[in-house]
């Protein structure tokens, strides 16, 4: 039966060591696995054979049971101490307990870095040695050598010349890593992420080491100081034969992270420190290199390499390989990452510039700020990028093949061509004719084949003009082709499919022609998908000047005369017309100031605008006609008059001489002359 001593809690680990002390020799360590139970004696059959006369053939055996080990007595002639107490049952091993046998002491293990010197009676300490079994034993029985770190380097010889007294093969070493680095070099300038930098490194490093494991850890650039093992992320991965990976113990990793430097550690299958339970125990790892990915900020990531063969161990050759290789990777690593930071940021450029030029497009047609206007520009680059039909409404002469350029230069369809039809100029015979073509013969006057405005926008778009005026038999035909049925040309049979988006402009009431039935109702839903509603100029009057900057500009151009632009007296005549014909009205107006300006500045003078966009009240501006009659000459009822229509344009000289319909020079004159001050 097991002792009833009381187990330790820190007890858990299903590998220990065992380090013996035999008369004078030095100390040797062996490995104990849960797996096996451990024979002690005389005998060359045992696990562990000890040169101690002392000590019987089969002496004692210790062995791993219920998540504890035990050590028991095999009958042997002078006993078995533990803790200097003689032992007859199975006995529960601790941290730290001595265990005697015949002449030979030994100390319980989990941790053997703990112990640097064997056990003695009288304090004294000698060097402790690895063990190393027979031939024979090696088949039952896994040795260990004292798990250690050969080696610590921040800085590779690479990073200088070999001195000129290193061996030949030394230089030869050096010459083909230095080659081998060379390539890899080459390689990562080529790179497009992290991950394909990162698999050529892992293929450049089990090339030139003894490594079947590796991987590549980094640190997310995001990640905030403290950055602590836990939050590296494994970006790229290899082995040889599928073995698994795991990430380097916690304290591996710490202190590769406090010193930056890069550590070889070999026998470290089972050690508590390098190679923890969660990590390399798992798999057996007989040596391992731990190297730091240095930057402006410290330690980025870690490469991280492991053998498992203990016949092919990682070496100093290879860490001086891995470090220079880590050195590499961090600035391959921050160039990569600037690279990409900038080509990000070029990309967004151009996505600004895309639609910066893409504003500019739409801004140098639809001149205005107003807050009608703006809110349509952005409906247009929202539905440009569709294919829906465009229903455009608005008054005649405010822009609507203007908005429908915008909506086609905006839209995938922009390198296609745009082609405009005014269904409302042509009769029905040659309206159907103009939309769909038609063969030779096919009516009086058609002397050829031509093809009509549908083939001719295909892949494009095709602006309608006016489309409530087409006739209810063109209008069938029409919507056939919208549903994405063929066509024929007039006199034809041959079918024709075409890939057109459809933008239509009107200014009627469609719904009220749908209710008269003289506009399809189909139809109208089949165009009406997206409406797009122009207002009027009056009703924007904030834009009237940007547009007459805009014409005036156009026509500099043009002709290259230099007029620098308006008098502030032309300004308020322009603000103050109620523009009925609109856009196209203003235009004409500017047109018609341009030419007839003799300076190099449009007066009030030189603008002509018509008598039907007057806006004037005459019950605030003629004669009192409906109160009791004064006896007063013409001279001051003119008085009386000019005085009224000044006062009703707030004293706007540019808009009461229009209203009088006079030139502006003779209503100053007559100012003068009557002494009218505005008061």
């Amino acid at each position: 039966m097991h002792n009833s001593e009381k187990k330790n809690s820190n007890v858990t680990s299903s590998v220990a060591y065992l380090i013996i002390q035999e008369l004078e020799e030095r100390g040797k360590v062996y490995r104990l696995v849960d797996r096996q139970v451990t024979t002690i004696g005389r005998a060359p059959t045992n696990r562990i054979v000890l040169d101690d006369e002392v000590c019987s053939r089969n002496h004692c055996e210790i062995f791993y049971s219920d998540s504890a080990w035990y050590i028991r007595d095999l009958g042997s002639r002078n006993g078995t101490l533990v803790q200097g107490i003689p032992i007859s049952q199975d006995y529960e091993l601790q941290e730290g307990h001595i265990v005697e046998i015949g002449d030979s002491q030994a100390i319980f293990t989990f941790d053997v870095s703990r112990f640097s010197s064997r056990p003695t009676s009288d304090g004294s300490s000698a060097e402790l040695e690895s063990e190393t079994m027979g031939a024979g034993h090696q088949s039952s029985w896994e040795e260990f050598n004292v798990p250690e770190i050969i080696q610590r380097k921040s800085h590779t010889r690479f990073h200088t010349p070999p001195p000129v007294s290193h061996s030949d093969r030394d230089r030869d070493r050096t010459s083909r890593e230095l080659g081998r680095l060379y390539r890899l070099a080459l390689d990562m300038g080529n790179v497009q992420s992290e991950q394909e930098l990162s698999q050529i490194v892992l293929n450049g490093l089990f090339e030139g080491t003894s490594a079947d494991i590796g991987a590549i850890l980094y640190f997310d650039p995001a990640q905030q100081q403290p950055r602590k093992p836990e939050h590296l992320k494994v970006i790229a991965f290899q082995s040889v034969d599928e073995l698994p990976y795991q990430k380097p113990s916690h304290f591996l990793s710490e202190m590769v992270f406090d010193e930056g430097d890069a550590i070889l550690a070999h026998n470290i299958a089972d050690d508590s420190k390098l190679s923890t339970r969660d990590s390399l125990g798992k798999i057996h790892a007989q040596s391992v290199i731990c190297a730091p990915l240095r930057n402006k900020r410290g330690v980025a990531g870690l490469i991280h390499l492991y053998s498992t063969n203990p016949d092919n161990p990682l070496d100093s050759d290879d860490l001086e390989f891995t470090l220079a290789l880590a050195d590499q990777l961090a600035i391959s690593f921050q160039n990569l990452s600037e690279k990409l930071r900038l080509s990000d940021g070029l990309a967004r450029m151009e996505g600004e510039n895309k639609a910066l030029r893409e504003q500019l497009e739409l801004e140098s047609e639809l001149v205005g700020k107003s807050p009608s206007m703006t809110a349509m520009k952005a409906q247009i680059l929202r539905i440009a990028p569709t294919d829906a039909s465009v229903l455009i409404r608005g008054e005649s002469g405010v822009g609507k093949e203007l908005v429908a350029r915008a909506i086609h230069f905006n839209s995938q369809r922009k390198k296609q061509p745009f082609v405009c039809m005014n269904c409302a100029a042509l009769s029905e015979g040659l309206l159907e004719s103009e939309l769909f073509g038609h063969e030779k013969g096919a009516f009086t006057g058609a002397t050829g084949q031509k093809p009509g405005k549908f083939e001719q926008a295909h892949k494009g778009t095709l602006f309608l003009d006016e489309v409530g005026e087409m006739s209810l038999g063109v209008q069938a035909k029409f919507l056939r082709v919208l549903e994405g049925h063929s066509f024929e040309r007039v006199g034809g049979s041959v079918s024709i499919n075409v890939d057109v988006r459809v933008v239509a402009a009107t200014n009627r009431d469609m719904e009220k022609a749908v209710a008269k039935g003289i506009f399809r109702q189909d139809l109208y839903f089949r165009l009406h998908v997206v409406e797009v509603s122009v207002d009027p100029l009056r009703v924007r009057a904030d834009d009237i000047l940007l547009l007459a900057d805009y014409f005036l500009n156009r026509f500099v151009v043009k002709t290259g005369r230099p007029i620098r632009g308006f008098t502030e007296e032309a300004k308020e005549l322009l603000e103050a017309y109620h523009w009925p014909g609109n856009v196209r009205e203003l235009q004409n107006t500017i047109e018609r100031a341009f030419i007839l300006c003799t300076g190099d500045v449009i007066d009030a003078s030189d603008i002509q605008l018509s008598a039907v966009g007057m806006e004037s009240d005459p019950q605030n501006v003629l004669p009192a006609a409906h109160t009791r009659y004064r006896e007063v000459s013409l001279e001051i009822m003119e008085q009386e008059h000019i005085l009224a229509v000044l006062n009703n344009t707030n004293w706007n000289k540019s808009r009461s001489a229009q209203i009088l319909g006079i030139e502006r020079s003779t209503l100053d004159r007559k100012l003068k002359r009557y002494g009218i001050h505005r008061p």
